[in-house]
């Protein structure tokens, strides 16, 4: 049995703040690296992003999240002196603090084998629309 090694950058696009569906990404790069059992890991290349796995059935799950994130962290708090880029700079870095910049999700069947209800998203936390690099390595046999 070899071990197998395969790994792909995805480029998402971002309307702003708020997360972003990539589990259908995710699943295809699985699919291509042609492992039945392994591990994927996924990677943000950001600090002001962050990944999640979170209920993909009901939007309002992630809807709530963001209002959570908004009372926890919010925009222009006196607290904060880092503000180069705004009043949104440092609460999206606190905000990638508290979640993950990685995940790992047991690969089986040649599958990442996530939940009935779970799904893989950015999670955005600058206002502006940006571009995020996403780091997918899938490694098994």
């Amino acid at each position: 049995m070899s071990l197998r090694h395969h790994s792909e950058r995805l480029r998402v696009r971002t309307p702003g703040r708020g997360t972003v569906d990539v589990t259908a990404r995710v699943q295809e790069i699985v699919r291509r690296a042609e492992v039945e059992l392994g591990q994927c890991t996924v990677f943000v290349h950001h600090t002001s992003a962050s990944l999640i796995i979170c209920e993909n059935a009901d939007p309002d799950v992630r809807r709530d999240l963001e209002a959570f994130a908004a009372r926890l962290v919010p925009d222009g708090d006196r607290l904060f002196t880092h503000t180069a880029e705004g009043p949104d700079d440092m609460p999206a870095h606190v905000r990638s603090v508290l979640t993950q910049c990685s995940l790992t999700i047991p690969v089986a069947g040649g599958r990442a084998d996530l939940g009935t209800w779970q799904g893989v998203y950015l999670w955005e936390h600058r206002h502006a629309a940006h571009t995020r690099t996403i780091t997918v390595t899938v490694l098994g046999s």
